[in-house]
Protein backbone atom coordinates (compact mmCIF):
# COMPACT_ATOMS: atom_id res chain seq x y z
CA UNK A 1 0.00 0.00 0.00
CA UNK A 2 1.04 3.40 -0.75
CA UNK A 3 2.70 6.02 2.05
CA UNK A 4 0.49 8.48 3.05
CA UNK A 5 2.49 12.38 4.15
CA UNK A 6 -0.48 13.91 5.92
CA UNK A 7 1.81 16.68 6.51
CA UNK A 8 2.36 16.92 2.77
CA UNK A 9 -1.01 16.72 1.84
CA UNK A 10 -1.73 19.43 4.32
CA UNK A 11 0.89 21.43 3.16
CA UNK A 12 2.42 22.05 6.89
CA UNK A 13 5.63 21.83 8.36
CA UNK A 14 5.87 18.50 10.78
CA UNK A 15 6.17 21.01 13.67
CA UNK A 16 2.75 23.29 12.72
CA UNK A 17 1.04 23.92 15.57
CA UNK A 18 -2.38 22.75 15.98
CA UNK A 19 -3.97 26.09 14.74
CA UNK A 20 -1.99 25.46 11.61
CA UNK A 21 -3.07 22.40 11.07
CA UNK A 22 -6.75 23.56 11.40
CA UNK A 23 -6.11 26.12 9.65
CA UNK A 24 -4.49 24.57 6.42
CA UNK A 25 -7.42 22.14 7.03
CA UNK A 26 -10.27 24.91 6.52
CA UNK A 27 -8.48 26.42 3.08
CA UNK A 28 -8.15 22.98 1.39
CA UNK A 29 -11.32 22.08 2.38
CA UNK A 30 -13.30 24.29 1.19
CA UNK A 31 -11.33 24.58 -1.96
CA UNK A 32 -11.78 20.57 -2.92
CA UNK A 33 -15.58 19.91 -1.09
CA UNK A 34 -17.12 18.22 -4.34
CA UNK A 35 -20.59 20.55 -3.92
CA UNK A 36 -18.11 23.74 -4.59
CA UNK A 37 -14.98 22.27 -6.37
CA UNK A 38 -14.78 22.21 -10.23
CA UNK A 39 -11.29 20.32 -9.77
CA UNK A 40 -11.37 17.26 -11.64
CA UNK A 41 -10.57 15.14 -8.67
CA UNK A 42 -12.29 16.92 -5.90
CA UNK A 43 -14.09 14.11 -4.13
CA UNK A 44 -10.72 11.88 -3.48
CA UNK A 45 -8.53 14.91 -3.03
CA UNK A 46 -10.94 16.25 -0.13
CA UNK A 47 -10.93 12.60 1.11
CA UNK A 48 -7.03 12.76 1.45
CA UNK A 49 -7.27 16.28 3.18
CA UNK A 50 -10.16 14.73 5.65
CA UNK A 51 -8.08 11.59 6.51
CA UNK A 52 -4.75 13.76 7.44
CA UNK A 53 -7.10 15.99 9.65
CA UNK A 54 -8.54 13.30 11.28
CA UNK A 55 -5.44 12.00 12.30
CA UNK A 56 -3.11 15.03 12.46
CA UNK A 57 -5.70 16.93 14.61
CA UNK A 58 -5.93 14.35 17.44
CA UNK A 59 -2.33 14.51 20.07
CA UNK A 60 -2.22 11.00 20.42
CA UNK A 61 -3.01 9.90 16.73
CA UNK A 62 -0.67 12.49 15.54
CA UNK A 63 1.66 11.21 17.70
CA UNK A 64 1.47 7.92 16.83
CA UNK A 65 1.57 8.89 12.93
CA UNK A 66 5.19 10.62 13.59
CA UNK A 67 6.08 7.43 15.05
CA UNK A 68 5.63 5.37 11.80
CA UNK A 69 5.98 8.34 9.69
CA UNK A 70 10.05 7.64 9.57
CA UNK A 71 9.36 4.18 7.96
CA UNK A 72 8.00 5.48 5.07
CA UNK A 73 7.63 8.22 2.54
CA UNK A 74 5.13 10.17 0.35
CA UNK A 75 4.27 7.81 -2.62
CA UNK A 76 6.40 4.73 -1.72
CA UNK A 77 4.97 1.34 -0.77
CA UNK A 78 4.56 0.65 3.36
CA UNK A 79 4.15 -1.94 5.38
CA UNK A 80 3.45 -0.98 9.35
CA UNK A 81 7.01 -1.65 11.46
CA UNK A 82 6.57 -5.28 12.86
CA UNK A 83 4.51 -5.56 16.13
CA UNK A 84 2.72 -2.00 15.25
CA UNK A 85 -0.46 -1.87 16.45
CA UNK A 86 -2.20 1.36 17.49
CA UNK A 87 -2.76 2.59 20.96
CA UNK A 88 -6.35 4.32 19.86
CA UNK A 89 -7.71 1.67 17.50
CA UNK A 90 -10.11 0.35 19.56
CA UNK A 91 -13.38 2.38 19.68
CA UNK A 92 -11.53 5.17 18.29
CA UNK A 93 -12.88 4.82 14.36
CA UNK A 94 -15.28 3.47 13.33
CA UNK A 95 -17.19 2.42 9.74
CA UNK A 96 -17.86 5.96 9.39
CA UNK A 97 -14.42 6.04 8.24
CA UNK A 98 -14.59 3.36 5.66
CA UNK A 99 -13.49 6.05 2.89
CA UNK A 100 -10.36 6.45 4.21
CA UNK A 101 -7.41 4.60 2.52
CA UNK A 102 -5.92 1.32 2.68
CA UNK A 103 -2.78 3.27 4.51
CA UNK A 104 -5.38 4.89 7.51
CA UNK A 105 -6.84 1.47 8.46
CA UNK A 106 -3.71 -0.25 8.72
CA UNK A 107 -2.41 1.67 10.95
CA UNK A 108 -5.81 3.11 13.17
CA UNK A 109 -7.98 0.71 12.57
CA UNK A 110 -8.70 -2.14 14.65
CA UNK A 111 -9.73 -5.36 12.83
CA UNK A 112 -12.18 -6.46 15.36
CA UNK A 113 -13.97 -3.43 15.77
CA UNK A 114 -17.56 -3.11 15.85
CA UNK A 115 -19.79 -0.46 13.83
CA UNK A 116 -21.07 1.89 16.53
CA UNK A 117 -24.62 2.23 14.91
CA UNK A 118 -27.81 3.65 16.99
CA UNK A 119 -29.49 1.03 18.60
CA UNK A 120 -32.57 1.35 15.60
CA UNK A 121 -29.47 -0.75 13.89
CA UNK A 122 -27.23 -2.76 16.17
CA UNK A 123 -26.14 -4.88 13.65
CA UNK A 124 -24.08 -5.16 10.43
CA UNK A 125 -26.65 -7.61 9.23
CA UNK A 126 -29.88 -6.37 10.46
CA UNK A 127 -33.03 -8.62 10.93
CA UNK A 128 -36.61 -8.02 9.38
CA UNK A 129 -39.64 -9.74 10.82
CA UNK A 130 -42.15 -11.22 7.73
CA UNK A 131 -45.09 -12.85 9.18
CA UNK A 132 -43.49 -14.04 12.20
CA UNK A 133 -40.66 -15.14 10.65
CA UNK A 134 -37.02 -13.31 11.35
CA UNK A 135 -35.66 -13.10 7.83
CA UNK A 136 -32.12 -11.57 7.73
CA UNK A 137 -31.57 -8.42 5.65
CA UNK A 138 -28.79 -7.02 3.95
CA UNK A 139 -25.69 -4.94 5.82
CA UNK A 140 -26.45 -0.94 7.12
CA UNK A 141 -23.69 0.89 5.77
CA UNK A 142 -22.56 3.97 7.73
CA UNK A 143 -20.53 6.92 6.00
CA UNK A 144 -19.46 11.03 6.73
CA UNK A 145 -21.77 13.40 4.89
CA UNK A 146 -19.65 16.76 4.93
CA UNK A 147 -21.58 20.18 4.88
CA UNK A 148 -20.70 23.47 5.52
CA UNK A 149 -22.24 25.83 7.94
CA UNK A 150 -23.92 27.90 5.16
CA UNK A 151 -25.82 24.72 3.98
CA UNK A 152 -27.56 24.50 7.67
CA UNK A 153 -29.55 27.59 7.57
CA UNK A 154 -32.25 26.11 5.26
CA UNK A 155 -32.75 22.83 3.95
CA UNK A 156 -30.30 22.23 1.12
CA UNK A 157 -29.55 18.77 -1.48
CA UNK A 158 -26.62 17.24 -1.20
CA UNK A 159 -25.44 14.44 -4.46
CA UNK A 160 -23.69 11.34 -3.06
CA UNK A 161 -21.83 8.44 -4.47
CA UNK A 162 -21.02 5.27 -2.87
CA UNK A 163 -19.69 1.33 -3.71
CA UNK A 164 -21.87 -1.63 -2.72
CA UNK A 165 -20.04 -4.38 -4.22
CA UNK A 166 -19.02 -3.67 -8.10
CA UNK A 167 -22.07 -1.38 -8.15
CA UNK A 168 -22.08 2.30 -7.89
CA UNK A 169 -24.77 4.14 -5.93
CA UNK A 170 -25.33 7.83 -6.58
CA UNK A 171 -28.11 9.55 -4.65
CA UNK A 172 -29.45 13.25 -3.85
CA UNK A 173 -30.23 13.37 -0.29
CA UNK A 174 -31.58 16.36 1.90
CA UNK A 175 -30.55 18.04 4.84
CA UNK A 176 -32.71 19.63 6.81
CA UNK A 177 -32.28 23.00 7.78
CA UNK A 178 -30.79 23.32 11.65
CA UNK A 179 -29.21 19.73 11.21
CA UNK A 180 -25.74 19.81 13.70
CA UNK A 181 -22.54 18.45 13.54
CA UNK A 182 -22.49 14.26 14.00
CA UNK A 183 -25.95 13.91 13.72
CA UNK A 184 -27.33 11.16 10.99
CA UNK A 185 -29.75 11.06 8.28
CA UNK A 186 -31.03 7.68 8.06
CA UNK A 187 -31.77 6.43 4.18
CA UNK A 188 -34.28 3.20 4.50
CA UNK A 189 -33.37 0.51 2.38
CA UNK A 190 -29.95 2.26 0.25
CA UNK A 191 -27.27 -0.30 2.11
CA UNK A 192 -26.53 -3.44 1.21
CA UNK A 193 -28.59 -5.81 -0.97
CA UNK A 194 -30.06 -9.02 1.46
CA UNK A 195 -29.33 -12.26 0.81
CA UNK A 196 -31.44 -14.11 -1.47
CA UNK A 197 -33.45 -11.31 -2.35
CA UNK A 198 -34.39 -10.12 1.24
CA UNK A 199 -34.59 -6.96 1.93
CA UNK A 200 -31.46 -4.32 1.69
CA UNK A 201 -29.98 -3.35 4.73
CA UNK A 202 -29.90 1.25 5.36
CA UNK A 203 -27.84 3.68 4.85
CA UNK A 204 -26.76 6.26 7.28
CA UNK A 205 -25.18 9.55 6.97
CA UNK A 206 -22.99 11.13 9.77
CA UNK A 207 -23.61 15.06 9.00
CA UNK A 208 -19.54 16.33 9.58
CA UNK A 209 -20.09 20.30 9.43
CA UNK A 210 -16.78 21.35 7.39
CA UNK A 211 -14.37 23.43 9.44
CA UNK A 212 -14.75 27.45 8.20
CA UNK A 213 -12.13 29.55 7.64
CA UNK A 214 -13.63 32.37 9.64
CA UNK A 215 -15.98 30.96 12.00
CA UNK A 216 -15.67 28.50 15.21
CA UNK A 217 -18.50 26.39 16.47
CA UNK A 218 -19.57 26.11 19.88
CA UNK A 219 -23.47 24.75 19.96
CA UNK A 220 -25.85 26.91 17.92
CA UNK A 221 -23.43 29.47 17.99
CA UNK A 222 -20.58 30.77 16.04
CA UNK A 223 -17.52 32.53 16.88
CA UNK A 224 -15.52 34.92 14.85
CA UNK A 225 -12.18 36.68 15.77
CA UNK A 226 -12.23 40.20 15.31
CA UNK A 227 -9.15 42.43 14.63
CA UNK A 228 -8.87 46.00 15.97
CA UNK A 229 -6.38 48.42 15.70
CA UNK A 230 -5.22 49.75 18.89
CA UNK A 231 -6.71 53.16 18.11
CA UNK A 232 -9.99 51.00 17.10
CA UNK A 233 -10.35 49.65 20.39
CA UNK A 234 -9.25 52.42 22.69
CA UNK A 235 -11.40 55.10 21.17
CA UNK A 236 -14.38 52.93 19.24
CA UNK A 237 -15.72 52.40 16.29
CA UNK A 238 -17.95 50.98 13.41
CA UNK A 239 -16.48 47.91 11.65
CA UNK A 240 -17.63 45.48 9.07
CA UNK A 241 -18.04 41.81 10.66
CA UNK A 242 -18.74 38.76 8.27
CA UNK A 243 -21.47 36.45 9.23
CA UNK A 244 -23.01 33.50 7.52
CA UNK A 245 -25.63 35.46 5.25
CA UNK A 246 -23.22 38.55 4.59
CA UNK A 247 -21.76 41.42 6.64
CA UNK A 248 -23.08 43.63 8.59
CA UNK A 249 -21.74 46.89 10.74
CA UNK A 250 -20.63 46.10 13.96
CA UNK A 251 -20.17 49.03 16.87
CA UNK A 252 -17.35 48.87 18.99
CA UNK A 253 -17.54 50.37 22.36
CA UNK A 254 -14.82 53.21 23.56
CA UNK A 255 -11.76 51.16 25.41
CA UNK A 256 -12.47 47.94 24.54
CA UNK A 257 -10.39 45.61 25.75
CA UNK A 258 -8.41 42.34 24.14
CA UNK A 259 -10.29 38.97 24.59
CA UNK A 260 -13.62 41.26 24.56
CA UNK A 261 -16.68 38.85 23.46
CA UNK A 262 -19.69 41.57 21.52
CA UNK A 263 -22.69 39.37 20.85
CA UNK A 264 -24.26 39.65 17.51
CA UNK A 265 -27.58 38.28 18.27
CA UNK A 266 -29.42 35.72 16.25
CA UNK A 267 -26.66 35.33 13.58
CA UNK A 268 -25.21 31.89 14.26
CA UNK A 269 -26.75 28.04 13.85
CA UNK A 270 -30.19 27.32 13.34
CA UNK A 271 -31.38 24.37 15.36
CA UNK A 272 -35.21 22.17 14.70
CA UNK A 273 -37.03 24.92 15.55
CA UNK A 274 -35.62 27.68 13.32
CA UNK A 275 -34.29 29.66 16.35
CA UNK A 276 -30.97 30.95 15.51
CA UNK A 277 -27.90 30.75 18.03
CA UNK A 278 -25.98 34.15 18.37
CA UNK A 279 -22.63 35.05 17.12
CA UNK A 280 -19.60 36.31 19.33
CA UNK A 281 -17.00 38.57 17.63
CA UNK A 282 -14.10 38.22 19.97
CA UNK A 283 -11.65 41.55 19.77
CA UNK A 284 -8.61 41.00 19.05
CA UNK A 285 -6.06 43.88 19.32
CA UNK A 286 -3.80 44.22 16.63
CA UNK A 287 0.09 46.17 16.87
CA UNK A 288 1.53 46.75 13.72
CA UNK A 289 4.30 44.80 12.38
CA UNK A 290 6.73 47.57 11.24
CA UNK A 291 6.17 50.97 11.46
CA UNK A 292 8.07 54.00 9.65
CA UNK A 293 10.02 56.68 11.68
CA UNK A 294 7.35 58.98 11.98
CA UNK A 295 4.67 56.36 13.13
CA UNK A 296 7.32 55.97 15.80
CA UNK A 297 7.39 59.81 17.12
CA UNK A 298 3.52 59.44 17.60
CA UNK A 299 3.84 56.83 19.68
CA UNK A 300 6.72 57.47 22.03
CA UNK A 301 4.58 61.08 22.43
CA UNK A 302 1.79 58.70 23.33
CA UNK A 303 4.09 57.19 25.80
CA UNK A 304 5.19 59.89 26.90
CA UNK A 305 1.81 61.41 27.30
CA UNK A 306 -0.29 59.06 28.56
CA UNK A 307 -0.19 57.84 32.25
CA UNK A 308 -1.67 54.32 31.49
CA UNK A 309 0.05 51.81 33.28
CA UNK A 310 -0.48 48.45 32.23
CA UNK A 311 1.45 46.34 35.06
CA UNK A 312 -0.27 48.56 38.12
CA UNK A 313 -1.72 45.13 39.35
CA UNK A 314 1.99 44.05 39.70
CA UNK A 315 3.07 46.88 41.83
CA UNK A 316 0.03 47.18 43.56
CA UNK A 317 0.46 43.05 44.92
CA UNK A 318 3.70 43.98 46.92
Amino acid sequence: MEFKDYYKILGVDPEASNKEVKTAYRKLARKYHPDVSEHKDAGNKFKEVAEAYEVLKNTETRAEYDEVRQYGAQGQSFQPPPGWQSGNAEGSYSTANEDFSEFFSSLFRNANQQPDFDDVAGHRGGFQDWGGARTQRGQDIESDLPVFLEDTLKESTHPISFQIGDRKKTLKVKVPAGTGNGERIRLKGQGSPGPGGTASGDLYLRVRLVPHPLFDVEGHNLIVVLPLAPWEAVLGAKVEVPTLSGNLRLTIPANSQNGQRLRIKSKGLPNKRGERGDLYAVINVVVPAAADADTKALWKALGDESKFDPRAEWRNSK
